[in-house]
Parts: C-alpha cells; sequence; structure tokens
C-alpha cells in the first residue's frame, strides 16, 4: 500500500485504507533554520486523548514529555527530543487502537515550541515540519501531512488529529497555528 499524502484539512478514513492497523506510530519531524537565536529548537510533540465532550477524562490522558503514557496503555510517548537533529521522525507517539479507552473519541497531536518567548523563536524559523501515521508492525507509512506555510508568529501547532466516527478511526491533517503555547491546550482540553 502507498502512502497518502494529505493536504491541509484532509481526512482519511483508516478503517478502509489500513482496515488491520491496531498499532500506529505517529512520527513527528521537523528541521530548525539555519538563522541562529542563541538556542537549540526545543520542540515538544504531545497529544491530548479526548472525550465525547471534547475534554481530557483525566489529567493522565494528556500524554507529553512529563507524562509517557496514558493509564489505558492506548498512547505511549517515545520521550523529549531537546535539538531535532538528524533525519527522520523526531518524536514518536504509539497509538494501540485496542488498548484505547472506549470513552476516547479523539486524540489531537500539538507540537509547541519550548519557551518560545524567551528565546524569540517560532515556527517561522522551522521548516521541513510533517506528521505520518505508520503500521507499527511492520513499519509501512499510512498517511503523511508536510506543513508548507510559513508560520511566522505561531509558537504552537495543532498537527492533526485521530477520531472515531461510524465506528471506526480516521485521522485528519489539521496544520493550524497558534500564538500560545502549551498552556493553551491544557486550558482548552481540561476541565
Amino acid at each position: 500500500m502507498a502512502s497518502i499524502n494529505l493536504g491541509k484539512g484532509a481526512r482519511v478514513d483508516l478503517g478502509k485504507v489500513a482496515p488491520a492497523l491496531k498499532q500506529i506510530g505517529v512520527g513527528l519531524g521537523w528541521d530548525a533554520n539555519s538563522s541562529d537565536t542563541g538556542f537549540d529548537f526545543d520542540l515538544d510533540a504531545s497529544v491530548f486523548m479526548l472525550g465525547s465532550n471534547s475534554k481530557i477524562p483525566a489529567n493522565e490522558f494528556f500524554v507529553f514529555y512529563n507524562n509517557l503514557q496514558s493509564p489505558d496503555g492506548g498512547v505511549k510517548h517515545s520521550g523529549d527530543n531537546l535539538k531535532g537533529a538528524g533525519d527522520g521522525d523526531d518524536e514518536t507517539i504509539f497509538v494501540d487502537l485496542t488498548k484505547v479507552r472506549a470513552d476516547v473519541t479523539e486524540m489531537v497531536f500539538i507540537v509547541t515550541i519550548h519557551e518560545a518567548q524567551e528565546r524569540g523563536q517560532n515556527f517561522g524559523q522551522v521548516r521541513n515540519s510533517y506528521i505520518r501515521l505508520y503500521n507499527k508492525e511492520d513499519n509501512q507509512e499510512v498517511a503523511k501531512y508536510e506543513l508548507d506555510e510559513n508560520f511566522s508568529i505561531e509558537t504552537a501547532l495543532e498537527f492533526g488529529r485521530l477520531y472515531k466516527k461510524d465506528g471506526s478511526w480516521r485521522f485528519q491533517a489539521v496544520g493550524t497555528g497558534y500564538k500560545s503555547g502549551l498552556q493553551f491546550f491544557v486550558d482548552k482540553y481540561i476541565s
């Protein structure tokens, strides 16, 4: 199966394109531009596991560098990559659809720049940003969304979301930028 390249806002029904998919790797990658702010770029991937009310069922369903696994074992974070150097995925979030709690109907994937204001950094200084979904069992890429916009003032991005509709998991490439940090999403998704 060939990987599907997604544009902003595009959706793919994983139940149709990869019906056997149960173990998903969500790889996020980026490169910092050569312009030097005096600091390394520390981008952080996070996922909010939401119920039908668009809120997390408990704080532990916010998976990020300080909470690497959801209580149901359905989402695991690879850990914080402090520099984003090298080729390939910089941070990975693993999703086991067989373990995700039944009342979790959506997972929102966010990338923020750590201490962006203090370091004078934004996503306009980052290039080659992408989110990709692959089958963890055979490493076959299912879908990929490459951000091609210039987010010159944004310091946080909603890359994409996995959501359940009509009993099937789907993925949407979102690509929305925000001039805020991780706290904005914490306030939005934690009741």
